[in-house]
């Protein structure tokens, strides 16, 4: 660094020209001063970027935002202030009980469903079956759920018309199942002696007793099937009850009384007994 170095200057005589000043000392390019701080160098210039091209006159123009108004007086009023909008229910929480009465829609479709016949499986059907006290029997069947089974028809013992009407329940959904039936049945009052001539080959049988023969029955029978989608064959036996009339009593005593002893009763008597029962039959399961 250089200093500036005072110089003596004489002051010339009055009349004399003065002497020119010596330049004052100038510094060297680079070396900084002591009262000058250093500057930092010039960033050198920034290439010019590009200008983007310009949009053809046919370009869609870009739709202009709306604008908010974020004054007081547009501010949305609170949901407790706006009585157009109710609010909504609350949903409820996820596996939150149902309430009391109420069953859950999971369980109610389940019930629903439960023991519902499939819709694949027929529900109507045509039933034959021949046993004791039943004689033939030919019923419709019909099965509202599968393991509910109803019939009713028409029957025949070869003395006289009769019905009965019954109820199956089948527990399992298997191809083989047992079965438990209640039925109840009636026989009219039919002329039995042609039957008593045709099984014992005597011509000349005849009977008063056998003139009306009929009577009520109502059967409790386990069984066994096999068959479930079309068909179905089984075999049922348990007990009957069988309720009848004997017509004709007085008569038939009278005719068969030697010498003076008579029997007669003033009317009809009931005959009520218990008797082990069975009959085998099929299905066959036509419509749904």
């Amino acid at each position: 660094m250089l200093a500036a170095v005072p110089l003596l200057v004489w002051a010339p005589p009055a009349g004399a020209e003065p002497e020119p000043a010596a330049p004052a000392p100038q510094e060297l390019p680079g070396w900084p001063t002591d009262d000058a701080s250093p500057e930092p160098p010039a960033a050198p210039p920034r290439a010019a970027e590009p200008e983007p091209p310009a949009a053809p006159d046919d370009a869609p123009q870009a739709t202009p935002a709306p604008s908010v108004d974020t004054s007081p007086d547009a501010r949305p009023a609170s949901p407790e202030a706006s009585p157009e909008s109710p609010a909504a229910p609350d949903a409820p929480a996820a596996g939150a009980a149902a309430p009391h009465g109420a069953a859950a829609p999971d369980a109610l479709i389940a019930m629903r469903t439960a023991g519902a016949v499939s819709s694949g499986s027929r529900r109507f059907g045509a039933m034959a079956d021949l046993g004791l006290p039943d004689g033939a029997t030919v019923s419709i069947v019909y099965r509202p759920i599968r393991a509910i089974r109803l019939h009713a028809g028409l029957s025949h013992n070869l003395i006289s018309l009769g019905q009965r009407a019954g109820i199956t329940w089948v527990p399992l959904s298997w191809w083989a199942s047992p079965t438990l039936s209640v039925e109840y049945g009636h026989y009219a009052d039919g002329n039995a002696n042609p039957l008593v001539r045709a099984v014992s080959g005597d011509t000349t049988f005849s009977s008063a007793v056998l003139d009306r023969v009929g009577y009520n029955y109502a059967n409790a029978h386990l069984g066994f099937e096999l068959g479930r989608k079309w068909f179905t064959f089984y075999v049922h036996a348990g007990a009957s009850r069988i309720t009848g009339t004997v017509h004709n009593l007085t008569a038939a005593t009278m005719s068969e009384s030697a010498g003076t002893t008579s029997v007669m009763f003033s009317k009809d008597p009931t005959v009520q007994l218990w008797s082990v029962s069975a009959r085998l039959g099929f299905i066959v399961y036509l419509a749904k």
